[in-house]
């Protein structure tokens, strides 16, 4: 607050005093003040700012006048009506946000005359309009009048102070009420000014009836709109406590649920649904607390969407199980190509299912590349049952209640995903299917995992409890059967309940025939063609698998297969032909130039580069280590985004060398004189593993003994620093590979032998294995020099072919 003392005196400081008869003006927006009333006013512009300050600093009053239009920053003497009302400044403060605020008291109206500055703020010589002192019966009847309605307003605002009412009612002068009540009503500035502008009192009387009269009836249609949305809201509660009293009635009395009523359809469902006793106990706890609530009740249909679920699970549907075995080997047949062993494990599990069909059953998990038939394989098991199928995707799935469910108190809440699938198969014995198992992740929000850990546990999945439901329900009659690419991502105690059936990649010869008979009539109908509108000759099928394609399954494969015959519908439906053959050479014609080559006699003619094997994810790989020797003081230079056990495997090797070199006739000064950089190409693909130290050995000896290593061989096993090859794993991955890339000659370790049998008999036939227990044998078989290493008979008994549609 500024007193006289301390006002600042801003501007006007440096300009003489006004004249005594002169009154600083303030512009106002959208405010009028009328004689008598105590009003504050917010101040904003600096030319207001400094009219207050020297009204209080000199004690004058000052002079309030209206502007006719609110938006002008900086009005004139033009931009203000003629009549405002001059005013005692009760008070001036200056708020803690540097806001300057005035208190004034209206004293009496009056009448612009001059206007005598501008700068820095507003200045006129004023006219005061005395208050007229009329009186009379007409004046004193309008003054009644008006008191009475003014009271009848001020009673239809429940926010309206009752010293206003009192005031209103003490007021004998007609003109102080007339300017008391405009200043309260909610009425726009213009309509206000209009009456400070009436100096006539039984004019402004008037004026100010007709504008509380329109008030008055604006508050009453008001107030009886408030009055009928209230009542039709008590009707509603009324009719709600009504109906809930007639429903009890009609329960005392035995009638309301007649046989079509909502209440006895879901009792007949309950009973139809054959629940567990404790299950139906809970159903029909909730069933009579549905009938007490009312249907407005927000839980209402939270309770009946819980109990639509809980009618609509099999408790105790079972399809039956019609195990034929040689039926479903004939469905396995039909549906699949090659997987003998798979498929056989397949049937030893359908016939203990039928010799035993209350046993406990195991959780089977297949894992192999994608595009090797996992999927389709749980379809084939279904259809050969005669069971529904049933699949739930977990790729990405990271949170609890994706397994389990959410509880019933949050909006919106189901059950998980198993207790859907259940409800969709419409019978608790389906066939179920966790695709990609291997890819649910944990978060905050819990670990999907760990709670498939009970759902795979036959020992505890018969009382399996979903949060929606909180009731047991019992899975031992599932068939579950999971897929993953990957057993390592897939934690310990999970991948334990479960029996893991490998699946791997597809030789050169299975693919053909699946592309025979799967791929290619499969896409024939996609694309709208038939058999004999379009063939696709051996030689071109397989060109796309040699060189269009490099991959364990067939996804790719068909899609290459997709794009020929597209090629060839285009062409029939234009009228260019009426039957298209495809023979090899047509094939880069659609698909373009080859897309993969035989690239391994290219890079294995100079010394120093060996070919390695890799276990990937989705298969085995071909693998080059390159070596090189450059001047410099013996450090071993490391490239291609190896891992540490990799770079051990490489700083081992180079140990082994330089151990060795006087019988592998190398100069042990070289070392010291040289810098050895090993390569491992394909840089942007993260590479480890203990493998490749037989190839990075014979890589090494290659370039230090300038010998190119034989371009039909690949290799692959550990080494230690004794010169021993110690067993690796992906032995059938990796042969599959070579046999893939054109390899003849595969050399592995002799403790690996035992993995012979899991190689197809195709490859078996294709390559030669030499099997070496210590780098000396793997070396001389690499470099092209006689070997004394034991060689296996290349053929022999092998595994049936095997494929997936």
């Amino acid at each position: 607050m500024t007193d006289l003392s301390n006002a600042s005196s801003g501007p006007s400081g440096e300009l003489p005093p006004l004249p005594a008869d002169v009154v600083p003006i303030v512009a106002l927006r959208n405010v009028v003040l009328f004689p008598g009333i105590v009003l504050p006013v917010t101040l904003g512009r600096q030319e207001s700012i400094a009219a207050a300050q020297d009204a209080v600093r000199t004690g004058r009053k000052v002079g309030l006048l209206l502007q006719r239009d609110p938006a002008l920053e900086k009005p004139a003497a033009s931009d203000l009506y003629d009549v405002g009302v001059l005013a005692t400044v009760v008070r001036y403060i200056t708020g803690n946000d540097g806001a300057h605020h005035l208190v004034c008291q209206g004293e009496s109206r009056f009448r612009l005359a001059q206007m005598v500055r501008e700068q820095p703020f507003l200045a006129a010589r004023v006219e005061s309009i005395a208050e007229p002192q009329a009186t009379g019966a007409d004046i004193e009847a309008r003054r009644e009048v008006l008191k009475e309605r003014a009271v009848e307003a001020l009673s239809l605002l429940p926010q309206a102070p009752a010293e206003l009412v009192r005031m209103v009612r003490g007021i004998e002068s007609a003109g102080q009420l007339a300017d008391l009540i405009v200043s309260f009503m909610e009425v726009k500035a213009g309509e206000k000014q209009d009456v400070l502008e009436t100096v006539d009192l039984r004019e402004r009387l008037d004026k100010v009836m007709k504008i509380l009269t329109h008030r008055l009836e604006v508050l009453k249609v008001t107030r009886e709109i408030a009055e009928q949305t209230q009542a039709a809201l008590g009707e509603r509660q009324r009719e709600a406590v009504l109906r809930e009293q007639l429903h009890q009635l009609q329960k005392e009395l035995g009638e309301g649920e007649g046989e079509g009523s909502e209440f006895a359809e879901l009792d007949r469902a309950v009973e139809d649904a054959h629940m567990p006793p404790d299950v139906e106990e809970q159903a029909r706890k909730e069933l009579n607390r549905l009938r007490r609530m009312s249907e407005a009740s927000p839980e209402y249909g939270m309770v009946r969407t819980y109990l639509d679920w809980l009618v609509a699970l099999p408790w105790s549907k079972s399809d039956a199980e019609d195990i034929d075995i040689e039926r479903a080997r004939k469905v396995l047949e039909e549906d699949h190509y090659g997987l003998e062993k798979i498929k056989r494990r397949i049937l030893e599990y359908l016939a203990v299912r039928k010799l035993n069909p209350h046993g406990r059953s195991p959780i089977l998990c297949f894992v192999g590349p994608p595009g090797v038939g996992k999927t389709s394989l749980g379809q084939s098991v279904a259809r050969a049952l005669g069971l529904k199928f049933v699949r739930a995707s977990l790729g990405g799935v990271h949170d609890e209640a994706e397994i389990r469910g959410h509880r019933r108190t949050y909006i919106g809440a189901l059950p998980g995903n198993i207790i859907q699938g259940i409800r969709k198969a419409g019978t608790r014995n389906p066939v179920f299917m966790l695709d990609e198992i291997d890819k649910v992740g944990a978060s905050f929000q819990g670990d999907p995992a760990s709670a498939l850990l009970e759902v795979l546990d036959p020992e505890q999945n018969s009382t399996f409890r979903d949060n929606y439901l909180g009731l047991p329900f019992d899975l031992r009659h599932v068939l579950f059967i999971a897929t993953a690419n990957v057993l390592e991502t897939i934690p310990g105690p999970l991948r334990d309940r479960m029996e893991v059936i490998q699946l791997t990649g597809y030789t050169d010869e299975e693919k053909l025939e699946i592309a025979r008979r799967y791929l290619l009539p499969r896409q024939l109908e996609a694309n709208g063609l038939e058999g004999a509108q379009v063939q696709i000759a051996d030689a071109a099928l397989l060109r796309i698998i040699h060189e269009y394609t490099r991959e364990s399954g067939c996804r790719n494969l068909e899609r290459e297969i997709g794009a020929l015959l597209r090629s060839a519908a285009m062409r029939i439906a234009e009228g260019k032909a009426s039957a298209v053959r495809f023979e090899g050479e047509n094939v880069p014609e659609v698909l373009g130039p080859a897309r993969f080559e035989n690239e391994v006699a290219q890079r294995t003619s100079v010394p120093g580069v060996a070919t390695g094997l890799a276990w990937t994810p989705v298969g085995g790989d071909i693998l080059f280590i390159e070596a090189a020797r450059l001047p410099g003081t013996g450090k071993l230079i490391l490239t291609g985004q190896l891992g540490d056990v990799m770079k051990e495997s490489a700083q081992a090797a180079l140990s082994l060398v330089k151990a060795q070199a006087e019988e592998l006739a190398i100069d042990p000064q070289l070392f010291d004189r040289s810098d050895i950089h090993v390569h491992v190409p394909a840089g942007a693909i993260p590479k480890d593993g203990p493998s490749a130290g037989v190839a990075m050995y014979v890589a090494l000896a290659s370039l230090l003994r300038r010998q190119s290593v034989s371009p039909d061989v690949a290799m692959t096993g550990e080494i230690s620093l004794r010169g021993l090859v110690l067993p690796v794993g992906g032995i059938k991955e990796k042969t599959i590979a070579a046999a893939r890339a054109g390899i003849r000659k595969v050399i592995l370790p002799a403790r690996n032998r035992r993995d012979l049998e899991e190689i197809p008999a195709s490859v078996r036939a294709t390559l030669q294995f030499v099997w070496v227990e210590e780098v000396s044998g793997a070396l001389e078989e690499a470099l092209g020099s006689p070997a004394d290493a034991r060689k296996s008979p290349g053929r022999g008994p092998g595994d049936a072919q095997r494929t997936a549609a």
